[in-house]
């Protein structure tokens, strides 16, 4: 070998080691989302609900100093698992009458509920990999594990680690933690529970499972290191201009005049400063603009690259696969834009998924259009299509007529570009929203007056048999329709609940025995309901999954309405591409129907896939007989 054939090579290597290739990457064009989001199956976990692993790492009264309500009484305890849900802990008659008095009295459930903590790790998650891969579902959505000392760690200590409790050992995590310098990387070790969630992304990478992580990038919890260093130290505090502060205490009187901004007014969660203020009061929307400071910004950017590459290697492999962005239109699009570069340029199939909800709560929702350019996220959580399909399937708070349904869910779809329509995330309910079961008992407002503390009406209880029955036509919808549907873990185990916080009841497992629930928080009268796994319900969606999976049109094909008949209270559509169909057939009435439907396929039958029933076709049509408030999917024989 010559002296330029070694040279050559020389060159040739150190490249190779200097730039790390990235396998299995693209180059995204603008609009386009990751292919994989369009075939997710969501499963959203709250990890402190989800399971105790491991009762060692449980929280502290120490833990969760800082979290509202500010103060822990006497003899707290973490929370049997099986407690019966409405029913006091034993240490809130602790509670003294100056802390009460602090709180407007401390009475209600949604106050009292923000003590408790179940003891859910990461281990929890762990024991229960087989679970999710039996029921199909292959994508994760955590909700936040930063550290903080909240049940749902909105209120984050420290973005760049794990919550302490959520891994085997929460002592020495502190004691890691507290030698970084929070602003320089290279002083940033991982802790015993960062060590586990990347053993867990690895366990669920290993099982085709993807992994994305929530993160609120518009505040911070009032135990943030930065929050406490301004406290302590006032305008001198190298921090101060993170946040949207109003005034500093002075000194020399004895009032207390500091003062700034919580996120919805709530002062355990100071909002970082924007390049400009805006009114939320007045409603909600997109805004220009970015986060002020510059050095909070790059925290971010690097806790974020932090978990898309943790060994920084350009193997992406070993890290999450996006991003859950809270409360994302109240954060400026210029930031978004530049988050947005930052995530694609350490993973092009990474996902960025918003939570862009209310304009004016609790009538008017978000046109998500300005999230969905192409520069900000690949999709958003598709609040939209489900208050349609409950006001279409359930009545609620009115009947919506077949023909208005349709134009609602092309109305929205229209203005987007398509594939982030195939990416959105279709869900039904969430750790802010009733369960679904409840959601549909109660034929309110979406999302108003949801629980007993806004109105003693709304029903509590173990829902009836036709709510069960309105769940499978609305989830048949959902599992056939454009976007990826998504599970708040535990729909599928029959769980109900009012809003939050009663959406958040601990996991129905089978191996935990359950109290009955009889305690009302209002201490009115309710029916005594036995709390348990729903074997039917489970695999009713293991099923639909199933389906999804078997039919890959279900998450790429076109759209066509092939019948809407507001008298009959019919909707029927197709699922097509050049190849096949899966046809989609919903008796929304309370009478038998015969459906006549048209196909677009050469087969000679058509087989149900929820009843395995086959059709003839006949003259380009099959002839379909339904059950009141019943669906059918129908698909094309060989």
């Amino acid at each position: 070998m010559n002296f330029k054939s070694v040279l050559i090579l020389i060159i040739a290597t150190f490249s190779a080691c200097a730039t790390p290739q990235i396998p299995n990457q693209k180059t995204l064009k603008i609009g386009e989302v990751p292919a994989w989001s369009k075939e997710a199956i969501w499963y959203q976990i709250f990890v402190e609900r989800f399971r105790n692993g491991d009762p060692s790492n449980d929280p502290t009264p120490k833990d969760i100093a800082g979290a509202y309500p500010d103060f822990v009484p006497e003899g707290w305890k973490i929370t049997d698992w099986g407690h019966d849900w409405y029913k006091d802990d034993d240490y809130i008659q602790n509670i003294t009458e100056e802390q009460k008095a602090e709180h407007n009295g401390f009475e209600t459930f949604g106050q009292k509920s923000q003590l408790r903590r179940y003891g859910g790790d990461l281990q929890g998650v762990i024991d229960k990999l087989d679970y999710l891969e039996e029921l199909g579902v292959t994508a994760i959505y955590f909700n936040p594990l930063n550290d903080a000392p909240s049940l749902h760690k909105y209120d984050a200590r420290y973005w760049r680690h794990i919550d302490r409790n959520f891994g085997p050992t929460p002592e020495e995590d502190l004691k890691i933690i507290e030698s970084e310098d929070p602003l320089d990387p290279s002083t940033w070790k991982m802790t015993g529970a960062d060590k586990m969630f990347l053993r867990l992304i690895k366990e669920l990478h290993r099982r085709d499972i993807k992994v994305i992580l929530d993160y609120s990038w518009n505040h911070t919890g009032n135990t943030f290191w930065a929050w406490q260093d301004i406290l302590k130290n006032q305008e001198k505090s190298a921090y101060k201009d993170w946040y949207w502060i109003n005034s500093f205490d002075d000194p020399n009187t004895e009032k207390d005049e500091f003062d700034y901004d919580g996120w919805l007014n709530v002062k355990s969660l100071p909002e970082l400063k924007e390049t400009q203020a805006q009114n939320h009061k007045k409603g909600i929307s997109a805004f220009e603009g970015n986060i002020s400071s510059q050095e909070a910004k790059d925290l971010i950017f690097n806790i974020t690259k932090r978990w898309l590459d943790p060994n920084n290697d350009g193997n992406t492999d070993d890290g999450v696969d996006g991003f859950r962005l809270d409360v994302a239109a109240e954060v400026p699009l210029g930031f978004w834009r530049e988050y947005r570069e930052v995530v694609k340029s350490v993973n092009q199939e990474a996902y960025l998924v918003g939570e862009v909800w209310w304009e004016d709560y609790p009538d008017k929702l978000l046109d998500p259009k300005p999230f969905l350019e192409g520069d900000v996220f690949d999709a958003v959580m598709n609040y939209r299509w489900y208050r349609s399909a409950r006001q279409f399937f359930n009545a609620s708070p009115k009947k919506l007529e077949a023909s208005k349904f349709v134009q609602q869910l092309e109305s929205q779809r229209e203005n987007l570009n398509p594939d982030n329509n195939y990416a959105m995330m279709n869900l039904v309910s969430g750790h802010d929203s009733p369960r679904v079961l409840t959601s549909l008992f109660n034929k309110n407002k979406y999302k108003y007056q949801a629980k007993p503390d806004d109105n003693k009406n709304y029903k509590i209880h173990k829902p009836d048999a036709e709510t069960y029955q309105t769940l499978k036509l609305l989830l048949a919808q959902q599992y056939t329709y454009i976007g990826a549907p998504h599970i708040w873990a535990g729909d599928e185990m029959g769980m109900w609940g009012a809003d939050d916080p009663s959406c958040r009841k601990p996991l129905l497992w089978k191996d935990i025995e359950f109290e009955d629930e009889i305690a009302h928080p209002l201490n009115l009268e309710r029916p005594r309901d036995k709390v348990a796994f729903d074997d039917d319900l489970f695999n009713y969606y293991k099923k639909l999954i199933q389906i999804r999976k078997d039919h890959p049109v279900l998450s790429h094909g076109e759209i066509e309405f092939l019948v809407v008949n507001d008298q009959k209270d019919l909707i029927a559509y197709s699922r097509y591409d050049d190849q096949t169909e899966v046809i989609s057939v919903f008796n929304n009435s309370y009478q038998s129907q015969t459906i006549r439907v048209p196909v677009i396929t050469s087969s000679e039958n058509y087989l149900d896939a929820l009843s395995t029933k086959n059709y003839q076709v006949k003259d380009l049509y099959v002839e379909v007989s339904l059950a009141p408030r019943t669906a059918m999917i129908l698909i094309p024989q060989a």
